[in-house]
């Protein structure tokens, strides 16, 4: 997996939004926290823990214990959201509050979305043979990306 997904800037416009996010959370603004948000805010895929580990760690000193307490917090408090991957692994990603399912590589590992959903439709129908109200739900289509593809 590429894990040169985002750059780290400290003097990017984001360091005070970020700021005044951890502020509302009650949360103390620690330049860990603050780097490791704008990671999100520069991504273009989902990152694991393993990722935003190697990135912050070319910048500043943390261990994984402190990535994974952090990623926890936002995560709790509806700043990022994670989806758990059919190998078991998690995925992060900004919440943006819309409803997505991945689609992932499993040749080269690149997840990107789709914007549609097709569980939707059948949500009534589970919900009333099951008795469960429905709540949530995670969908990952695996596939081979169209660049592996161009390669075989």
């Amino acid at each position: 997996m590429v894990i040169n997904k985002c750059k780290i800037c400290p003097d990017d416009n984001h360091i005070g939004e970020n700021k005044d996010i951890l502020k509302s959370l009650n949360l103390k603004s620690t330049k860990k926290r603050l780097l490791l948000m704008n990671c999100f805010r520069h991504s273009d895929s989902p990152l694991s823990a393993e990722d935003v580990y190697h990135i912050l760690n070319k910048e500043i000193d943390i261990n994984m214990s402190t990535v994974y307490r952090i990623l926890n917090y936002l995560t709790d408090y509806k700043f990022l959201m994670k989806q758990t991957l059919s190998d078991g692994n998690s995925v992060f990603q900004l919440n943006d509050y819309t409803h997505q399912h991945l689609l992932t590589c499993k040749i080269c590992g690149e997840m990107s979305y789709i914007d549609s959903c097709p569980i939707d439709l059948h949500l009534d129908d589970i919900s009333e043979k099951t008795g469960y109200e429905i709540t949530s739900h995670n969908l990952e289509f695996i596939g081979i990306c169209s660049k592996c593809k161009d390669k075989k």
